[in-house]
Formats: C-alpha cells, sequence, structure tokens
C-alpha cells in the first residue's frame, strides 16, 4: 500500500477551539470500523492497544507501532456513544516533541464514525489551540496520516505493516501542517 500522496488534514474551529482535523472513509460496515478503533485487540493491529475499562472514565494507552519504549499514557475518556463517537484526553500533560521537549500539553482527541449506504467516514480531531499549534502540528499532522493509513490498511486487508514510516510523511507533510495551523 502506499501512503497517503497528499496532506489530507484541514483546519476547523470547534466550540470556540483550534482543532486539527483528518478523514478517511471506508467500505465497511460502522460496526467494523467503530471495532478497529474502539477495541484493544483490533488497535493493536494499527495504531496500539488500551487496558482497563472505558466505563470506568479512564484507559491505559500504549503506541504500539512505534516500538516498546513508547511509554503507556492514562487517557480519560470524555464521551463514549458506540458505535459512534469517543473524545478522549490525557490525563498528564506530556511533552509533545520526540526529544521530550516542548510545553507539555494535555491530547484532546475525537473520533466520529458516520455509515452511508454501507459506506463509513471516520473523522478524527485533535484540539492544538496554543501560540505554538503550527509547530506542533508539523509534527503530529504526519503522524496521524500515516496511523490513518496503517487503519485504512488493516481494514482492507493489505495489512497495516504494509504502510512504512518514512520521509513521505516526515518532513514530506510537515510544511503543510505547520502553515495550517500556525498563525
Amino acid at each position: 500500500m502506499t501512503h497517503t500522496a497528499t496532506p489530507t488534514g484541514r483546519r476547523e474551529q470547534r466550540d470556540g477551539a483550534r482543532h486539527l482535523v483528518l478523514t478517511r472513509t471506508f467500505a465497511a460496515p460502522l460496526a467494523a470500523v467503530w471495532a478497529a478503533v474502539a477495541e484493544p485487540e483490533r488497535m493493536q493491529r494499527w495504531i496500539g492497544t488500551f487496558s482497563g475499562d472505558p466505563a470506568s472514565g479512564e484507559v491505559a494507552f500504549r503506541m504500539t507501532a512505534e516500538g516498546d519504549d513508547v511509554p503507556v499514557e492514562t487517557y480519560v475518556v470524555e464521551a463514549c456513544r458506540p458505535p459512534h463517537h469517543y473524545a478522549v484526553r490525557s490525563r498528564d500533560p506530556q511533552p509533545w516533541r520526540e526529544d521530550g521537549t516542548g510545553e507539555p500539553m494535555v491530547w484532546r482527541l475525537v473520533v466520529d464514525l458516520a455509515e452511508t449506504d454501507g459506506v463509513t467516514t471516520l473523522t478524527f480531531a485533535q484540539t492544538l489551540d496554543r501560540a505554538d499549534a503550527g509547530e506542533i502540528a508539523a509534527s503530529v499532522g504526519p503522524g496521524w496520516e500515516y496511523y490513518l493509513d496503517r487503519l485504512v490498511a488493516d481494514l482492507d486487508g493489505t495489512g497495516a505493516d504494509a504502510v512504512q514510516w518514512g520521509e513521505q510523511y516526515h518532513p514530506g507533510m510537515a510544511s503543510h501542517y505547520e502553515r495550517l495551523l500556525g498563525d
């Protein structure tokens, strides 16, 4: 599978805050896409896994596609309405740069799913309403493209491992995202 040819992310204002938003469509029923984004065993195939019961209000999430050195992070479940919507935020502010620097931030992520005539649309949003949003987006935007491409490959039967991280994502898409979210 090839990577997304061009960056797909866009900027949206939601509830007065700036968001990075990406969309993917799947020739799959809503239930299949929901399972891929909400069940730990399925998530592990393309991004990571969580442990704990979302009904408790918190889960422990770890990205597994980046290797074994990625720490476990606690996410607070802000909303969960299967099979259409969930929203989470990291409990503890984290540095956002790969080198562990950058003013710590709370990650707020939203996934919305809608099905029309057997085609399911996933809309992913991350709140980036900070002065350094352009710099953050230059880093995380390409990363979300990569992970969503892995999700597409998982659901279309190609397999997430067919999508390889490389320069086509970063630095290839970084300037798009920096301009998109920068002020």
